[in-house]
């Protein structure tokens, strides 16, 4: 039989074994454009590990409809074509949604993180506007995290402040 305090020391130093769950966040700030006329953008990102180039998509925002008429735009998302897009049958479950309106938008990244294998990566936003521009973003960074941080990127005018949050 385990005495109290010989099992309460067990449970201790097992937890101390145990590092605590890394986790990261990402806000995208989609500007309000002043312009006579103004359509929402679309919006991929994704993950690409440096080394292996292997791609983890987290969001891409189009032009949900019945026709399927949003699709056909999506190869304006040059480098998310390229890389991921034209492969994919779409909407593709748990990364796709509709345009989003002007302001600040998070984007679910909980479950990437507890699966993303250590390494160099870099996260990329890429955003594209009818009438408009296009702009592409890149945050290089290592996973796991040695320390909290919060690395940031600033687009010039279809897309804001993005923000990566990592924190250990």
């Amino acid at each position: 039989m385990i005495k109290h305090s010989t099992f309460a020391g067990m449970v201790l130093l097992a937890a101390s074994t145990f590092s605590y769950a890394a986790d990261m966040s990402l806000s995208i700030d989609i500007p309000k454009l002043e312009v006579a006329e103004y359509h929402r953008p679309y919006v991929a990102t994704w993950l690409q590990h440096q080394d292996s180039k292997a791609i983890t998509n987290l969001a891409v925002w189009y032009q949900l409809d019945k026709e399927g008429e949003g699709q056909k735009w999506l190869k304006d998302l040059r480098q998310w074509w390229r890389r991921s897009g034209r492969s994919l049958d779409m909407p593709a479950d748990g990364f796709t949604g509709a345009t989003r309106l002007p302001g600040t938008h998070q984007v679910k990244m909980s479950d990437v993180a507890t699966d993303l294998p250590s390494g160099d990566y870099r996260l990329y936003v890429e955003v594209v506007r009818e009438v408009g521009g296009r702009e592409l973003l890149n945050i290089p960074f290592t996973w796991p995290v040695k320390n909290s941080q919060t690395l940031t990127a600033k687009g010039d005018a279809e897309v804001g402040l993005i923000e990566l949050t990592l924190s250990k």
